[in-house]
């Protein structure tokens, strides 16, 4: 049987050409047809190209996290697994690095892995109800402009769970608690436990913490006239403006994105690996 492979990259990394080469080599032992995306038509000529995932089994992701969130918005709700392959430094949602490249495209071919299903949550404002947004790790709401707090009204199902003086609140999912959200002092979420996190950005009080929300909360978040733009971004990728009077709704989305993992890399290991969980690594690995 032969897997039809979709293929997205960031150009940005020195590598990447080097990987794609290695790809189409041994793409045909494996029983792999490939089709890249049209940005990467300047970094390999070969192969077929593809603007929509309708005809792919799997998509390839060869850069970050970044290049990951990427193409799981490329997919949008369609139910195809992604294997991501960290060319760069941190790389925590891919499933492995360069140097185990042809590993898992091995691991690959014969289906020795498993496929998470990671919850997603959507996001849309008053102003465009129609334009909705999907999000695998966060929707933020934050200044863009000077560095001075605004206030927050925060609802859960309706109810007032009170005002944020801050300078913005990240809205994640569990994917995304180890992202922005644990860099302003939110949980770490093991990413199968379904929740949906709310962390203040530099709150302006001593009394506002991190909130963990059940999975079917429906968020609504409106803020007080400020001299500032406003912004809303949705994976540190994507977004628009938010004026004062706008409502933005957050909601746990139909469908989950499906993220490929190998047996030999789980969670805890990749925290201990790549975010230094439990202290010194010079201690851990004694």
């Amino acid at each position: 049987m032969t897997i039809r492979v979709g293929v997205v990259g960031n150009r940005r990394y020195t590598g990447l050409t080097e990987v794609l080469a290695r790809l189409h080599e041994s793409a045909p032992s494996l029983k792999m047809t490939l089709a890249f995306e049209t940005e990467l038509a300047d970094t390999i000529t070969a192969g077929e190209r593809f603007d929509e995932a309708a005809n792919i089994d799997v998509l390839l992701t060869l850069g970050g996290d970044g290049t990951m969130l990427r193409g799981a918005r490329l997919l949008g709700a369609r139910q195809i697994p992604i294997l991501g392959v960290n060319l760069g430094r941190l790389g925590f949602l891919t499933a492995c690095g360069g140097e185990d490249f042809e590993r898992a495209l091995g691991l690959l071919a014969t289906g020795d892995y498993i496929i998470e299903q990671r919850m997603v949550i959507e996001t849309y404002t008053s102003q465009e109800p129609d334009r909705k947004w999907r999000a695998l790790n966060d929707v933020v709401l934050h200044k863009g402009g000077r560095a001075r707090v605004f206030r927050i009204h925060a609802r859960v199902d309706g109810e007032l769970i009170g005002a944020y003086a801050a300078d913005g609140l990240i809205v994640c999912t569990p994917t995304g608690s180890t992202a922005y959200s644990l860099s302003a002092g939110g949980p770490v979420v093991v990413p199968t436990v379904e929740s949906i996190i709310l962390t203040p950005i530099s709150p302006h009080t001593l009394g506002v913490r991190p909130l963990v929300l059940p999975p079917n909360a429906e968020i609504t978040l409106h803020a007080d006239a400020s001299p500032d733009e406003l912004m809303v971004t949705v994976d540190g990728q994507v977004g628009a403006n938010f004026s004062p009077g706008d409502t933005l709704t957050v909601r746990r989305a139909d469908r989950p994105t499906l993220m490929i993992r190998f047996r030999d890399g789980s969670f805890f290991a990749r925290m201990r690996r790549k975010l230094g969980w439990g202290g010194l690594r010079e201690r851990d690995e004694e």
